[in-house]
Parts: C-alpha cells; sequence; structure tokens
C-alpha cells in the first residue's frame, strides 16, 4: 500500500491531495531540526559567518532531506508484505522547481538506493519565504559587521567516529582550515563523543568555535528505527552550508572503503540492512544531483581505497591519534547500555566496533577503548558465530564487491581493498 505525504513549510500552504497526510515541517509538535540554530559555535548567529546566502537550490535539499526522514521514520516496515520494503509517495514544495523536475529521477533512484523503498515525488513550485528565511535575512544584514566571515573551500563531515576523526586530522595536518558539520539525532550517546572529538581538535590545532557546526533534527512520531535516509539529511545540511560559499567547495566525507562497500560479512548485514551512506554508486548519484542543480561542491572521501586499518598507521598526526581514538565512537547502537544501567558507548560485539578492533590490532596497538562486552552475551555469541561464518565462507571477490551496489569503475582496486579488509578481519577473529 502506497504512504502519501503532503509536505509544506508554513500553516498558509493549503496544497492538498486526496488520501494524503498533511506534515508542516516547521510544526515542532510533528518535527524538529535546529537548522536555523546550529547547537555549536555562535548558535544562531553562526549561520552569518558565510560569505554569502545560501543558494534556492541547497535549501531546496535541506527541506527535502528532513521531509524524506520524516517519512523514513513515520512509516514502519514491519507492516509491510516483505517486513521492509516501502511505497512512498511525497508532495514537496521547492523553490528551483525547473530543477528539481529535471532532477527528480536522479533523487528518487538515490533514495531508492539508499533506503530500499519505492519513492514517487511530486513537486510544486513554491513562492513564499518562511519565518526563518526571513529572520536569517534580516539577520545577514544586522550582523554584517559583527559576525567574521569564514571563507574556506574545504568542508569536512565530523561525525565523532573514528574515521572522521583521522579525516579531520589529515586535514588539519596539510594545513587545510575546513568548516567541520555534524548532526545527530538525539539519545546521548553521539552528542557525547561529538564534544569530545570537536574539544580534542580545537585544543590541539587552535580552531576557533565558528568552525564547528552541529545540528540536531528530530520526527515527533518516529515508529521506525532503520532510518537509513538519515545519512542524505547529514549531507544536505553540509550542503546548504557550503552553498554560502559562493564558490567551489570540496566536501570530505571520511569512512573507510571497506564500510563504505556495505559488502555484507553475515546474513544479519544483507542488503537494506545495512547503511549505503558512501557506497560509490550512492556518492556518484548524489554528485550527479549536485551537478544538475549547478551546486558547485564535490563529494570527496579521502579513504575510499582504504581499509580502517590502513587509516590509523598513514593517519599524518599518530602521535595524537594513538593518544586520543579510544575517545571516538565507532558502535552502531551506542545508547543501548543505557537500559541495563551501563555506560553509554561501544557495545563491543557489533560489526562496527569488530572492524574497529581489527583495525587497532591492524595498526599494531593494544586497544584501550571502553567496550561493555566482548561477545560473552548471547547476542555477542550469536555476532561472532556469524562473522566467523562470514569469513570462511568461499567467495568471488568480484561478486562480493557487486553485492550492495554496481560498482562500474576501479574494479580491481575495489577487489584488493575488500581482500584487505577481509584479511584485517581475519586477523583479529581467528583468535577469538
Amino acid at each position: 500500500m502506497k504512504e502519501s505525504f503532503v509536505f509544506t513549510l508554513s500553516e498558509h500552504d493549503s496544497f492538498q491531495a486526496d488520501g494524503s497526510r498533511r506534515v508542516n515541517i516547521n510544526d515542532s509538535s510533528a518535527f524538529q531540526y535546529t537548522f536555523w540554530n546550529p547547537t555549536a559555535g555562535l548558535g544562531k548567529k553562526q549561520m552569518y559567518v558565510t560569505p554569502l546566502s545560501f543558494t534556492d537550490e541547497a535549501l531546496d535539499l535541506l527541506y527535502i532531506s528532513l521531509m524524506v526522514f520524516c517519512v523514513d521514520r513515520s512509516v514502519g516496515r514491519k507492516k509491510q508484505e516483505d517486513a521492509w520494503t516501502r511505497n512512498l509517495e511525497l508532495y514537496i514544495p521547492v523553490k528551483a522547481y525547473e530543477k528539481w523536475e529535471r532532477s527528480k529521477s536522479i533523487l528518487i533512484n538515490a533514495l531508492n538506493f539508499l533506503t530500499g523503498d519505492h519513492w514517487t515525488i511530486h513537486f510544486r513550485e513554491r513562492v513564499a519565504i518562511t519565518e526563518d528565511e526571513d529572520s536569517y535575512k534580516k539577520g545577514r544584514w544586522r550582523y554584517r559587521h559583527s559576525v567574521r566571515k569564514i571563507d574556506t573551500d574545504v568542508f569536512c563531515m565530523l561525525s565523532g567516529g573514528l574515521d572522521s576523526f583521522i579525516g579531520a586530522i589529515n586535514l588539519l595536518k596539510d594545513g587545510k582550515r575546513p568548516i567541520f558539520v555534524s548532526h545527530y539525532g538525539g539519545g546521548k550517546g553521539v552528542k557525547k563523543f561529538q564534544d569530545k572529538v570537536v574539544s580534542l581538535l580545537k585544543d590541539q590545532y587552535s580552531i576557533v568555535p565558528e568552525r564547528f557546526f552541529r545540528f540536531y533534527a528530530a520526527s515527533q512520531n518516529g515508529v521506525e528505527d532503520t532510518t537509513r535516509s538519515r545519512s542524505l539529511m547529514f549531507f544536505a545540511h553540509a550542503i546548504a552550508i557550503a552553498s554560502g560559499m559562493g564558490h567551489h567547495v570540496d566536501l570530505y566525507v571520511p569512512e573507510n572503503g571497506v564500510i563504505s562497500l556495505n559488502i555484507p560479512l553475515t546474513v544479519m548485514r544483507l542488503g537494506s540492512l545495512s547503511t549505503r551512506t558512501t557506497h560509490p554508486y550512492f556518492m556518484k548519484m548524489l554528485q550527479n544531483l549536485l551537478t544538475e542543480l549547478d551546486l558547485e561542491i564535490s563529494l570527496v572521501n579521502p579513504f575510499q581505497m582504504k581499509t580502517k586499518g590502513e587509516m590509523m598507521k598513514t593517519c599524518k598526526d599518530l602521535d595524537f591519534l594513538n593518544t586520543h581514538y579510544k575517545e571516538t565512537l565507532s558502535c552502531s547502537h551506542p545508547d543501548q547500555g543505557r537500559w541495563t544501567g551501563e555506560a553509554v558507548g561501544h557495545c563491543g560485539e557489533c560489526l562496527p566496533c569488530t572492524i574497529r578492533k581489527a583495525a587497532i590490532k591492524a595498526a599494531g596497538l593494544d586497544d584501550v577503548t571502553t567496550y561493555r562486552h566482548h561477545y560473552e552475551t548471547k547476542t555477542g555469541v550469536e555476532a561472532l558465530c556469524s562473522y566467523k561464518l562470514g569469513l570462511t565462507t568461499q567467495k568471488d571477490s568480484y561478486a562480493a564487491i557487486q553485492m550492495s551496489g554496481p560498482i562500474s569503475e576501479h574494479l580491481h582496486d575495489y577487489v584488493s581493498l575488500y581482500e584487505r579488509g577481509i584479511k584485517e578481519l581475519e586477523n583479529l577473529i581467528n583468535l577469538l
């Protein structure tokens, strides 16, 4: 059954479609987000540090990502015929209507791949600006002299994880001065580690607070936890800010290439059950979308051909990394310990935690990360058995790298990457 939604940006938008639910994305009882008032740096004044105003196309993409995320949280998968795939229809207002009509197929294909659902999008032209946009426009004029502008051609996603920590270190050691963009969706786990990573980078490299943006977004009526569209929203926040530079920007998305390929090691991580955030196929589609929208932003994953262990070994500030990697977060569900009175942090048994352990071992370090468990729980025993089964099952490497999405370029490089990543895991798992 198709689930249909009409989205608006204000209560004054009277558009309707038969059989569709109406959602005002700026109604805090339905959805909350902090784009216009980020929770880092200078707070609301932070939005005035860019040399120019954000473009219509970039703001459209931001709103689209929020609406997609809202639907992703609002429609449960378990009630679907296959207990997963949903048929989702959205009516969306945009400023750059003609560009979005031309780019619609790219967006839909990207969403279908990212979430594993069937998306239908209907655009309509938006004329009025929102109250937040009006306030932003006035604020840029009011604070035009008192807020110092930042001009940079480098942005970097900063998740609080080990990969983005290494990415940030390398850029800073290369003499770059990026703007960093973070996002969290609730819970105390991610924010705690993001706070620590930001603090470490500020102190070590003398970075002003204005270079750090952090945003929050959450649906107030969420029923679905497999929110694969969250990553698009994360990207869209950074893209919106970057559009205010007024020139070409490289947006760095640091993630090890093994994770980005999303190859299912076990039956528990097949297909859409695992993230496709930085899969080369998705990144290529998103880049094509940005190009079609005339957004001068290039997506860059500097670690596309490196394993996590190789990232650690080649980090450009090894002393700093080796001292502080323990304060980054790699776990897929860090908040779960809260319900049993345990500390928020690494569970120690999920696949991201396991890949982290393997990487630290490959880097020749003693792992001083705090983990709640070490495969002694019922879930941990099952996970470890599954990992071992996955590693002992013979696979054709060329076929394996195509399991989660089409790879048409650099096949030999991706095969080599995959095999090196498997070797890192084997060197850990075979000792457990």
